[in-house]
């Protein structure tokens, strides 16, 4: 093993052999070439780390790298090494990290099954395979940056909710990487960037519109006009607030008439219990069954298995068309329930309960506000404005209830000066425009607090 200043002539002159052998600096302790029989020449360092463990890892070959430019990176690891970091770990690391693909399967296999319904999964996966692998599935966990990510929802922006949950599952995916291991704590490239704004929004159904829909399902129940189980299952979704999914999967066995609740052991938000009032019991006291058929709902042709959301979701477009109701989709009846619940004075707790939401936010979301309400309010405030301006004293109204407005005092109003015989004695007459600040006459007297004031005084002392 000799030791030489390595310099481009000597590296140069270094020829190969049967066996590799290695040049050692003299300048920089630790820095070495290494002549393999091959003739390749690979700039190394060798250094020990601070846990006693030897680590000899390669810098570059030369021709790719001077003499300098090797001599230089190795003093740089050095000092890291001083600093107790490992640059051979590193780079080993930084070579076997995952790629994104890798990322996108763990992250699949190790959280969202487990923790995902499996209708999230799906789309999840979804999710993956179309946009998130074509784009950044070659690059490495770390190596992604927020441009990159900023980048593939620029390019989704025609379909700016598919973007928007892209953007939520790789965010939720980073988030996994920190944890893993995969990046460091706080480095998730979906940071601050923003979602698009959804511009879709669930129409409340109005009252008239709810007078003619059970019209409707009463005519259809009575002449047959639409299968039972459809009309059974749109008067369970109004009655229990619930998701179309939870009715169409809704077993008679979770229907319990002692105690007067349906528990479902699983749902969007987990196991999920409701009451049941008088009309719900009546409801499924009277529902017809088929016999064999677990489900409350069943497929029409198919017993064994519950009714399809194809098949729900068309029969309630069907319905809606034939009650003259303009559309809205089968989350529009959550959506009213919830408004009807939220308008009925039960404490938010109480409505949470009913509607199964687990958070104020979400369930308050679901809360449409109504005309009639909010012009009662109005109609409350004019009210108590018009008592005061009155001078007669104020007495509480109630919130709810819609006041009259009370008759203004028939006193004659006092008309400005300069307004007394009809004419208007200002100088803006005819076009002739001044400011309202700059103009004199009888309606305009002096605004106190200004250098006009103190003149008028003196004028009028003297």
């Amino acid at each position: 093993m000799a030791k030489i200043k390595l310099t481009k002539t000597t590296v140069d002159a270094a020829t190969f052999g049967v066996k590799e052998y290695e040049l050692r600096d003299t300048v920089v302790p630790g820095f070495l070439l290494k002549v393999t029989p091959a003739g390749r020449k690979i700039f190394m360092v060798q250094y020990r780390t601070n846990a006693g463990e030897r680590r000899k890892p390669a810098i570059g070959r030369f021709g790719e790298l001077t003499v300098e430019q090797a001599r230089s990176i190795a003093q740089d690891w050095l000092a890291d090494v001083r600093r107790g970091k490992d640059p051979s770990a590193e780079k080993a690391a930084a070579r076997d990290a995952p790629s994104v693909k890798e990322l996108c399967t763990k992250f699949i296999e190790d959280y969202s099954k487990p923790k995902n319904r499996a209708r999230t999964v799906e789309s999840n996966q979804g999710y993956i395979d179309r946009h998130i692998i074509p784009t950044l599935g070659t690059l490495k966990v770390r190596e992604v940056t927020r441009s990159d990510v900023s980048s593939l929802t620029i390019r989704m922006k025609k379909t700016a909710v598919t973007a928007n949950r892209v953007l939520s599952c790789l965010r939720k995916m980073f988030n996994m990487a920190e944890v893993w291991g995969f990046r460091d704590d706080g480095t998730n490239p979906c940071r601050h960037i923003p979602k698009y704004p959804e511009s879709g929004k669930t129409r409340l159904i109005t009252d008239d519109e709810m007078a003619r829909l059970f019209s409707y399902l009463e005519r259809a129940d009575v002449e047959g006009l639409e299968h039972p189980f459809l009309t059974l299952g749109i008067r369970l979704q109004f009655a229990f607030a619930a998701r179309m999914s939870e009715i169409i999967c809704m077993k008679w066995e979770w229907v319990d008439f002692v105690s007067r609740r349906v528990v479902w052991p699983d749902s969007k938000t987990g196991e999920m219990s409701k009451p049941m009032n008088e009309d719900v019991v009546a409801l499924l006291s009277n529902a017809p069954r088929l016999k064999g058929s677990p489900h409350v709902v069943p497929s029409i042709f198919k017993p064994e298995r519950p009714m399809s959301q194809a098949t729900y979701s068309r029969g309630w477009k069907r319905v809606l068309e034939r009650a003259r109701i303009p559309h809205v989709g089968t989350h529009g009846i959550r959506h009213r329930t919830t408004t009807e619940i939220a308008n009925s004075g039960v404490p938010v707790k109480v409505g949470m309960q009913l509607t199964a939401h687990k958070t104020v936010t979400q369930f308050m979301r679901y809360v449409h506000t109504e005309d009639d309400p909010v012009r009662a309010a109005a109609e409350t405030v004019a009210s108590r404005r018009l008592v005061v301006l009155s001078g007669r004293p104020t007495a509480p109204q109630p919130a709810h209830n819609i006041v009259q407005p009370a008759k203004v005092l028939n006193e004659p109003v006092a008309k400005p000066a300069g307004f007394d015989d009809g004419h208007y004695s200002s100088n803006t007459k005819l076009g002739n425009y001044r400011p309202f600040r700059h103009r004199s006459g009888a309606n305009r007297a002096t605004p106190p607090g200004t250098k006009r004031t103190g003149k008028a005084r003196l004028v009028a002392a003297e």
